[in-house]
């Protein structure tokens, strides 16, 4: 997670919302992202995202179905749905998003038994690292 943290922090150097993404499988990094819609100019472009497309370009194909991934803030309907597309073993996440979270805050897309996959989930891990960066970003854009 300290690893999706730096990444977080990555995105608020190009004026993206801090949020971090690592993909693990056995121990090793295969994926990071940082939120990118900014700088790149693509709705698409969230760390999840970026991270899974990273992971899926080094690996052997599109199922990640081995992988960890470290999210500093709740993946949103968006990225959730990527998640389980690519069949993703476990998500470990910062802080919540209760405003948009699909993960445990709005919606539950990674543990709904009708969908065609569920992973195991992990919430509050560096939450409040997560949170703080969080903040700070959006306190320096209200002044």
């Amino acid at each position: 997670m300290r690893l999706a943290l730096a990444e977080a922090r990555e995105a608020s150097l190009h004026d993206d919302v801090p949020v971090g993404c690592v993909v693990v499988v056995h121990g090793e990094i295969l994926g990071v992202g940082e939120n990118r819609r900014e700088i790149d100019g693509d709705p698409t472009a969230h760390a999840e995202m970026v991270a899974l497309r990273d992971a899926a370009t080094r690996s052997s194909g599109w199922r990640l179905d081995d992988v960890t991934i470290y999210v500093t803030l709740e993946p949103c309907v968006m990225c959730a749905g990527a998640l389980l597309n690519a069949r993703v073993e476990r998500v470990v996440i910062g802080a919540m998003d209760e405003k948009a979270g699909a993960v445990g805050s709005r919606y539950n897309v990674l543990s709904d038994p009708r969908l065609l996959h569920e992973s195991i989930v992990t919430y509050d891990i560096l939450a409040d690292d997560s949170r703080l960066l969080l903040r700070e970003f959006f306190a320096a854009r209200r002044v």
